[in-house]
């Protein structure tokens, strides 16, 4: 069996939770966690990729094991999580590697890529957007709402998404078979965004997730210019993102793989498999 080693490190005084395995001196794969989740997304897929890869998953500030200090203490924006995770990776010792981003890892690992383009390597994309088609316009409307008129009445209007109801139904939405999905996953994400001031943080993240739109046309300049590979694996029945925003990434990008598999949002919940088959063999291939 692979050993997963649960780790803390201090990045700038806060404490930065990791899960890692795999050989010190393999190459590295990065896995960036979305929201609601954690590290605690990828427990299964670690070990599945640990056998030629040095794996490595960092809960983001302010999310799992992480520290989470306060809104007033810590500005929580897309810029300030990217910041602190490549200072992580300096901690680690990690200069080059793949990442894998989903939701919310994604505008941190294109922040990663955009400020060190050398670094990366290779680009997995689950449900990880980087493009206007990806949006689900519905489920979008209220961010851009209260990213753009940062109002208390805009501001107000997200607070369903920390609910209860919305956090379970992000992990069985588009699943055809729901009883896939352990339940104890959702119940994770619950208890921690419970938390003191948690509220406060994700309303926080909600409302500058409009400034990851800014970031889109370098982006796509750093795929075109780059040739970095990428697989833009994802959840056709997303009502999150949409699988539009897998095929968009075949405009900017020349060696792009697009698999659409029959799930949701949290595909590893409900095709892990799947998703370590078509990850071993691309990277194979890549």
């Amino acid at each position: 069996m692979v050993a997963v080693y649960h780790r803390t490190t201090s990045v700038d005084g806060l404490d930065v939770f990791y899960r890692e395995a795999g050989p010190a001196d393999a190459p590295v794969l990065l896995l960036l966690h979305g929201y609601p989740s954690s590290s605690h997304m990828f427990r299964h897929l670690i070990p599945r990729l640990a056998d030629r890869f040095r794996v490595i998953a960092p809960d983001h500030i302010g999310f799992g094991r992480s520290a989470a200090p306060s809104a007033d203490e810590f500005a929580y924006t897309f810029d300030a999580l990217a910041q602190t995770t490549q200072r992580f990776l300096e901690e680690v010792g990690v200069d080059r590697y793949t990442m894998y981003v989903h939701d919310y890892g994604a505008p941190i690992g294109w922040r990663l890529a955009l400020a060190n383009p050398d670094a990366v390597v290779g680009v997995i994309s689950q449900n990880g957007n980087a493009y206007e088609e990806g949006f689900v316009a519905e489920f979008w409307e209220p961010s851009w709402a209260d990213g753009i008129q940062r109002s208390p009445e805009t501001r107000d209007a997200l607070r369903p998404a920390i609910s209860r109801e919305v956090v379970e139904w992000q992990y069985s939405h588009g699943v055809p078979d729901p009883s896939r999905i352990d339940p104890d996953a959702w119940e994770h994400d619950i208890a921690l965004l419970a938390r003191p001031g948690q509220e406060d943080i994700q309303l926080d993240l909600f409302r500058d997730y409009i400034t990851n739109r800014e970031l889109y046309p370098a982006v796509h300049e750093w795929l075109r210019s780059s040739g970095v590979p990428v697989l833009a694996i994802w959840g056709r029945n997303d009502e999150i993102f949409a699988p539009a925003g897998a095929v968009a990434f075949a405009n900017d990008v020349r060696d792009v793989r697009v698999e659409l598999v029959d799930g949701g949002h949290f595909l590893l919940e409900s095709h892990l498999d799947e998703v370590v088959s078509s990850i071993r063999n691309w990277l194979g291939a890549a």
